[in-house]
């Protein structure tokens, strides 16, 4: 079992990057991680707009893994996640659906035993622990770890959770592979910019997949399969995704096209996964569709 302290990370995901860690294939590792502020909202007086927007969303690492060249498939098994004691949730200027009808505000709030959040007095709920940034390193070029793209990013999926598998198309020698932004609790899509942004540690298995045909991320879960996409467009994201999905079960399922668009307008659902951002910046969503019985796996 490898660990990585939280006080080693990057802010973009670049192939230029030296590793703090390299590992083989099959390896686990634990990343200790910061929240998505890098620690620097302690108390609701804490603004964010007074914070330094060059210190958002770290991501711990990045890890080398052996064997893994551009063409293959690195697959992050996402074993544990455990949550630290307190999260914050903030408005931000200019983002979220209900900006127009809300002040600038923090508010920090507790996480008990890492399964409730203590929203007021009145007010609890149960935790649903996700990742919001987990990546590799792109084709080219510097990715800062609050944008999405199809090396992974700033993903912000309530799928990808404990449990879950995270399928990414590796572009560089090593993948150079990191996470962070922890959400104690996060709807779909973030629609005010954060959720329960907190701090904590993840367990994950990383191998490397061979011949594993991909150009962009698939988290696999318990029942499900999901092909994620962005753009700046929120139409533009759904088609893409949804041509991910199709090329992906044609491939795997031996469908033709039309019959897999038929099986998809069925059992499919297009689910928002970040909507909270205004142009130019990458709406994130994703497409699902069940696992049927009797028909193999979509990415290995």
């Amino acid at each position: 079992m490898h660990t990585i302290e939280r006080d080693q990370f990057v802010f973009s995901f670049s192939g230029h990057h030296a590793p703090v860690l390299t590992v083989q294939s099959g390896d686990r590792v634990v990343l200790r991680t910061n929240d998505c502020f890098s620690g620097q909202i302690q108390g609701d007086e804490d603004l964010v707009t007074s914070i330094d927007y060059g210190r958002i969303n770290p991501a711990t690492g990045p890890v080398f893994v052996e064997g893994a060249l551009p063409g293959d498939v690195l697959k992050a098994e996402i074993i544990r996640i455990s949550l630290d004691n307190q999260g914050v949730i903030t408005t931000l200027p200019g983002i979220g659906t209900l900006i127009h009808r809300s002040e600038v505000r923090s508010k920090l709030v507790q996480i008990r035993e890492g399964r409730r959040v203590q929203f007021s007095d009145r007010i609890q709920f149960e935790c649903t622990p996700m990742i919001g940034v987990i990546g590799v390193a792109p084709p080219g070029g510097e990715v800062a770890c609050g944008h999405p793209g199809r090396h992974g990013g700033n993903l912000d999926s309530s799928c990808i959770t404990e449990g879950s598998s995270v399928y990414l198309p590796v572009f560089v020698p090593g993948a150079l592979f990191g996470l962070g932004d922890l959400h104690a609790s996060m709807g779909d899509g973030e629609m005010c910019g954060t959720g329960v942004e907190t701090a904590g540690e993840v367990e994950v298995r990383l191998t490397v997949l061979k011949g594993a045909e991909l150009g962009a991320p698939v988290v696999e879960t318990e029942d499900s399969w999901y092909a994620v996409s962005s753009d700046h467009d929120v139409l533009a994201a759904i088609r893409q995704a949804s041509e991910d999905m199709q090329s992906m079960i044609i491939r795997r399922w031996e469908l033709t096209p039309t019959d897999t668009y038929l099986l998809m307008g069925a059992v499919s659902d297009v689910q928002m996964s970040q909507c909270c951002k205004p142009c130019p910046v990458e709406t994130v969503v994703r497409v699902r569709i069940p696992k049927l019985e009797g028909m193999p796996g979509l990415v290995e």
